[in-house]
This record gives structure tokens, C-alpha cells and sequence, in this order.
């Protein structure tokens, strides 16, 4: 699983935040390690240097599934931290869904030879 990080000019990129998203997603996501081919995570701040209390930090996720369709999703939060966490933890329901649509088509198909990737329950 490749993992490509893009930032906007108002959110500084280094290897720390590179290796916080890396771990982040390789915990969520390792179940679904084998079956995914790449994940672009897009960081914004929104508001840029303007001070704001509000959820101006974004994080876009986009996973690509080997043969199906890029899934995103996007989490609005506070700090960068907090939009990675969130965007991670809503990707990871947003694939289980995807592999749970995918296996109930297979069984009523009755396809028994259907596996999900790694028995994701």
C-alpha cells in the first residue's frame, strides 16, 4: 500500500507528520493492506493564516481498491492531527462497507469463492 501526502502552502510537511500518517493509516487500514494499491491524503487549511476557532483544517482521503473505484471521504477538524484521525477512522467504516456490499453481492450471486480481504468482520 503506497501512501502519497499532499499539502497546501499553510501546513508545514516533514517526516514527523509523513510518519504520523503513515502509522495512522497502516493501523486503520492494515486489514485491507493487500487489496489496497494507494492512498492520497490532501491536507488543507482553509482559513490559511487567518486565526479561526472553527474546523479549518481538512483532510481528504482517496483509496483505491485494486479494481473498483477510488472511495474519499473528507474530516474537518481543529487541528491536523485531529482531521488525519478522524479521516482515518471514517475511511477504514467507509471500506468496511465497501467489502461488506461487495461479499453480500457475491453471496446472493452464490459465488462461494468470494473472500473478503482478510475476513474483515
Amino acid at each position: 500500500m503506497q501512501i502519497q501526502v499532499h499539502t497546501d502552502r499553510h501546513i508545514q510537511s516533514d517526516e514527523r507528520l509523513a510518519e504520523f500518517i503513515r502509522d495512522t493509516l497502516q493501523t486503520k487500514l492494515s486489514r485491507f493492506a493487500d487489496h489496497l494499491t494507494r492512498i492520497e491524503v490532501h491536507l488543507s487549511d482553509e482559513n490559511g493564516q487567518q486565526k479561526n476557532d472553527g474546523n479549518d483544517k481538512r483532510c481528504l482521503l482517496e483509496a483505491r481498491f485494486e479494481g473498483l473505484d477510488p472511495v474519499a471521504i473528507t474530516e474537518h477538524a481543529a487541528t491536523v492531527g485531529q482531521a488525519i484521525t478522524g479521516a482515518a477512522d471514517k475511511i477504514q467504516r467507509k471500506l468496511s462497507s465497501v467489502v461488506g456490499k461487495l461479499r453480500d453481492k457475491h453471496v446472493r450471486a452464490g459465488n462461494a469463492e468470494f473472500v473478503q480481504p482478510d475476513e474483515v468482520s
